[in-house]
C-alpha cells in the first residue's frame, strides 16, 4: 500500500499540505521585504489549510505577528500560540474589548468609535494597550476615511491608553505593479502618517512586497503567497507548491455517441470514449463553474473534465490514457505542481485564493513537515 493510500484511508480525497514548503515561502518573503519584519496572515483557517499546524510552522521559522479577521479566530489561535502578537483585522467588536484584551489579541482599530472604545477599556484597566490604526488610503472598505484622519492629526489626545501604535493601509491593486492606485495609495497613506503621532507602518500584503522597498514599511502582510498563489501573476511563480489534492477513481466505463454525461446531459460524447468518475465535487472546494472546462492530472496525462461537476463527484475524459493506469482505486490529482490553485482558479473564473478556502472537510488531511 501506499503512503497516499494508506493516508486516504476510508476518505474519497486527500488533501496534502506541505508545512515546510509554507515555512520557506514566509523566509523567501521575509528576504524579499527585509529589512522590514515580515508577518503572516492566518485567517479563513489559515487560508483552508490550518490555522493551528500552519501557526506553528510559521513561528517555528520565525515569524512573529500572525494576523486573522475575526475575533474567533485570533481566540482560536491563542490557544495553540502564546508568544506572537495576534492583530484582528475586521476590527474590535461593540461590547467585547475584554476579549480581545483577556486573550491578549490586538484589534485593528477601524474608525474612531473603536478607537474611543478601546482607549477607554485600556485607561479601565490602568494600562497601556497595543493597537493597529487602519487608515483607509483608497480600498474604501474598512479603515478611517479622510477627514477622520485629518481630526485625528489636529487632536491624538483620542489615541491615550492606545500603546504601542501602528499605522496600517490596504492596497487594492498591488497585484497590478503597473497601476497607478498603487502609487496614489502610498502617496496618500505618507501625507497621512506624516501628521500623526510617529509610529511603525504596515503597508504591503503577498503581491505588495513585490512593488519594491517603499511598500515595504516597518510590518509586511503576506497571506495567499505562503500558500502558494502567485503574487505576480503574469510572471513565474516565485512561491513553492504547497498543496497537493488526490481523489480515488470510483468507476470506469465505455461509452459513446449518442450518450451525454452528468447532470442536464449537458456533455454531450463525440465518439467512443473511456470515462473515470472520481470522488471529488463542489462540496471539496473543486468549483462548479469548472465544469467542462478545468482538467486533473492522472498518471502523468491530463484528464479533462467532462460534464457538469456535482456535489460529490467529477466526470473524466481518459480515453487517451492506458486503462491500467486510470483504473478504480487509482488517484487522480486535483491540485498540484501541474495544477495549482491559480490553474483551477482560473478554469472556474475565480482565484487560487477562493479555491484554497473552499476546500471542504471531508478529505482526509496530510501535514508534511513542520510541527506536525
Amino acid at each position: 500500500m501506499t503512503s497516499e493510500a494508506a493516508a486516504l484511508g476510508r476518505a474519497g480525497a486527500l488533501l496534502t499540505i506541505d508545512l515546510d514548503a509554507i515555512a520557506g515561502n514566509w523566509r523567501r518573503l521575509q528576504a524579499r521585504g527585509g529589512p522590514a519584519e515580515c508577518g503572516a496572515v492566518l485567517k479563513a483557517d489559515g487560508y483552508g489549510l490550518g490555522a493551528a499546524p500552519v501557526g506553528r510552522a510559521l513561528f517555528a521559522a520565525g515569524a512573529r505577528s500572525f494576523f486573522v479577521a475575526h475575533l474567533e479566530e485570533g481566540i482560536a489561535l491563542r490557544t495553540v500560540l502564546d508568544e506572537p502578537r495576534i492583530v484582528v483585522l475586521n476590527g474590535l467588536l461593540p461590547g467585547l474589548a475584554a476579549d480581545y484584551s483577556a486573550h491578549d489579541l490586538i484589534p485593528a482599530l477601524n474608525d474612531p468609535g473603536e478607537i474611543a472604545a478601546w482607549a477607554g477599556h485600556a485607561r479601565a484597566l490602568g494600562t497601556a494597550l497595543p493597537g493597529f490604526v487602519h487608515l483607509d488610503s483608497g480600498m474604501n472598505r474598512l479603515g478611517l476615511v479622510s477627514q477622520d484622519q485629518d481630526r485625528l492629526a489636529a487632536d491624538p489626545s483620542s489615541l491615550d491608553g492606545i500603546e504601542p501604535i501602528t499605522w496600517m493601509t490596504h492596497l487594492a491593486c498591488a497585484e497590478e505593479p503597473g497601476n497607478p492606485m498603487n502609487k496614489a495609495q502610498l502617496d496618500r497613506f505618507r501625507r497621512a502618517v506624516a501628521a500623526l503621532p510617529k509610529a511603525p507602518v504596515s503597508i504591503a500584503n503577498s503581491s505588495g512586497i513585490f512593488l519594491g522597498r517603499s511598500f515595504h514599511g516597518d510590518l509586511t502582510r503576506p497571506g495567499a503567497a505562503l500558500y502558494g498563489i502567485n503574487p505576480t501573476p503574469g510572471r513565474p511563480n516565485p512561491m513553492a507548491d504547497v498543496v497537493r489534492l488526490e481523489a480515488r477513481i470510483l468507476q470506469t466505463r465505455r461509452v459513446d455517441t449518442p450518450m451525454t454525461v452528468g447532470y442536464g446531459a449537458a456533455h454531450r460524447v463525440e465518439g467512443p470514449a473511456r470515462l473515470a468518475t472520481i470522488a471529488v465535487g463542489y462540496a471539496d472546494g473543486v468549483p462548479r463553474a469548472a465544469s467542462g472546462r478545468g482538467a486533473v492530472r492522472i498518471a502523468g496525462f491530463t484528464a479533462p473534465i467532462t460534464g457538469r461537476i456535482s456535489m460529490d463527484l467529477i466526470t473524466v475524459d481518459v480515453t487517451h490514457i492506458p486503462e491500467t493506469l486510470a483504473a478504480p482505486g487509482a488517484l487522480a490529482e486535483i491540485l498540484g505542481p501541474e495544477l495549482p490553485p491559480d490553474r483551477l482558479g482560473e478554469s472556474a473564473g475565480t482565484i487560487g485564493y477562493e479555491i484554497l478556502t473552499s476546500l471542504g472537510r471531508r478529505c482526509a488531511r496530510r501535514y508534511l513537515g513542520g510541527a506536525e
